[in-house]
């Protein structure tokens, strides 16, 4: 299980985030000679540019124009006459798509269209330098343009729409659900585990040896420091090298995953009576049901390695290794007071909110690095000011994707059977991050036999903190940093209980407390605590 720690430090520099998707929209295409033959077809566009219509009943057809031989960085390229009033398909070039829009209104086109051989890209350029754009814009398979006639006739006109999304967006449920039961059953865990070291065993006995080896780690404010200052430079890191990084981070998490679920699950077989069978080897024994657990462990991760771009039915297992790695290491990873909670909570929700909020005024594209590093990079593209964000559709283009987040399918509209899935992402940081605190909580709960009002009062604020992060980002329609909500309600819950029940120098204190007390109360010889030596 030690071993699993590092690991999970690795993963846990990449921390937050909290929903990501592409805006994806439809192209309806009809044949001029057969108006009764149709085809839709998946794009992605930029909703804040241009808004679509969410049907194309009522919407405005314009002749296509199929130029998707050139690029359409020159103005000189193409005769003015071939583009009024048209909707135009350009194959995507080294100029930004925004100067090919400008070209295109300029000569009067009405659409444009950019085909790309590689997937469908999502449009994230800064449009201040080209406010007067009012075209839609839009990218499109180079396979979808050329199907379009074989399937339509010669002449085709198109229209663009983008279906209304529901309502309410069960995804958002599922991962409140998923985010407070690990963050629940981890501070759990961790009491548990806290009473066990607690229980005396009889001296010598195996269960006192495995105590004095515990693997359990604990973090110092010194620690929390210098993880946090790693944090950002290992982001920083993923930001210009992702395509080579990423598969370190996959490593990690498929060795990491597969020992968190060994003991998560190990922790489970060790409470049945049966199958306990043992072997030996060089001096040592083990039971011959942890090595078959250990086997499906590894072939499960394993089964997440290999098909882990098969976006339709995948999110399940990555979302349950997620589960295991976040429940392991809430467990493993002891935070010794709540000095330190506040420290790491504190400068954690500091990170977050500089590389999401502050980063985009600093980078060319206008794009935060959080992010740019947890949705993925522009594949080869260059970081500049047409960076955009690959997005896998094509059989042979495939995007590695960071797999430190859980994620849940949304429940959208029809053209997720012809687009690319989109996901509610909410990063691992966000859940084991919190989850430190609601641990310590339970374990002061257990040291202090104060029931579990701690325990149960930071759950709770956890709670509230996932529901305020999903109100904000239903309201500002963009991804949110989950610390900046999640910090202050669960630091404020604790501290609040902490100082109606007068515990606040315990709590703060953590386990010094223990010792303080123990001098304080101490029996002299003549068997007189302190405070009655000095009445005497």
């Amino acid at each position: 299980m030690g071993s699993s720690v590092p690991l999970g430090l690795t993963l846990l520099l990449l921390l937050h985030w909290a929903q990501v998707h592409a805006n994806q929209g439809i192209l309806h295409a009809i044949g001029n000679q057969d108006p009764s033959s149709a085809k839709d077809y998946c794009i992605t566009y930029n909703s804040t540019w241009t808004p679509l219509p969410a049907s194309y009943s009522n919407a405005t057809y314009y002749e296509l124009e199929d130029l998707s031989f050139l690029s359409l960085c020159s103005a000189t390229e193409v005769p003015q006459s071939r583009l009024k009033d048209k909707a135009v398909v350009v194959l995507i070039g080294n100029c930004s798509i925004l100067a090919k829009a400008a070209i295109a209104q300029n000569s009067g086109a009405k659409l444009l269209l950019v085909a790309s051989k590689e997937g469908l890209p999502f449009l994230a350029d800064n449009k201040s330098d080209y406010k007067s754009l009012t075209i839609p814009i839009a990218y499109i398979r180079y396979r979808d343009v050329k199907d379009m006639k074989p399937s339509l006739g010669s002449s085709v006109r198109v229209t663009l729409y983008s279906p209304a999304l529901p309502k309410f967006d069960f995804s958002m449920l599922l991962i409140f659900l998923i985010s407070v039961f690990t963050v629940a059953l981890g501070g759990y865990w961790s009491g548990l585990s806290e009473l066990e070291d607690l229980r005396p065993s009889p001296p010598g006995t195996e269960t006192e040896g495995r105590k004095k080896k515990d693997d359990n780690v604990t973090f110092t404010p010194l620690t929390v420091i210098f993880f946090v200052v790693i944090c950002c430079v290992m982001l920083l890191l993923l930001y210009f090298f992702y395509k080579w990084l990423v598969y370190v981070i996959i490593a990690v998490f498929c060795l990491a995953s597969a020992t968190s679920l060994f003991n998560c699950l190990s922790a489970i077989i060790q409470n049945i009576p049966y199958g306990k069978c043992r072997i030996s080897c060089c001096n040592k024994s083990a039971e011959v049901r942890l090595f078959f657990l250990a086997a499906f462990c590894i072939a499960v991760s394993v089964t997440w390695v290999v098909f882990r771009n098969e976006d339709r039915w995948i999110w399940i297992l990555q979302d349950i290794l997620g589960i295991a790695f976040c429940l392991n290491f809430i467990k493993t990873l002891r935070m010794p007071n709540f000095k330190a909670c506040v420290i790491l909570l504190g400068l954690l929700l500091l990170y977050d909110v500089f590389f999401v909020f502050i980063t985009p005024f600093i980078t060319k594209n206008g794009e935060s690095i959080m992010v740019e590093v947890a949705s993925g990079p522009s594949g080869d593209a260059e970081k500049n000011g047409d960076t955009y964000l690959e997005v896998p559709d094509e059989p042979y283009s495939t995007n590695e994707k960071l797999p430190v987040v859980i994620r849940v399918p949304r429940l959208e509209f029809s053209a997720n059977t012809l687009c690319q899935m989109s996901f509610s992402l909410l990063g691992f940081g966000d859940i084991i991050v919190p989850g430190l605190l609601v641990a310590y909580c339970r374990r002061f709960d257990v040291r202090s036999t104060s029931s579990m009002i701690y325990y149960i009062c930071c759950t709770i604020a956890y709670a509230v903190g996932m529901v305020l992060t999903f109100i904000v980002l239903t309201l500002m329609k963009m991804g949110q940093p989950a610390l900046l909500y999640l910090v202050p309600c669960t630091l404020l819950t604790s501290s609040v209980i902490a100082w109606r029940r007068k515990e606040m120098k315990k709590f703060w204190n953590g386990g010094g407390y223990e010792i303080m007390e123990h001098m304080d109360n101490a029996v002299n010889e003549e068997g007189l605590t302190s405070s009655e030596q000095e009445e005497q």
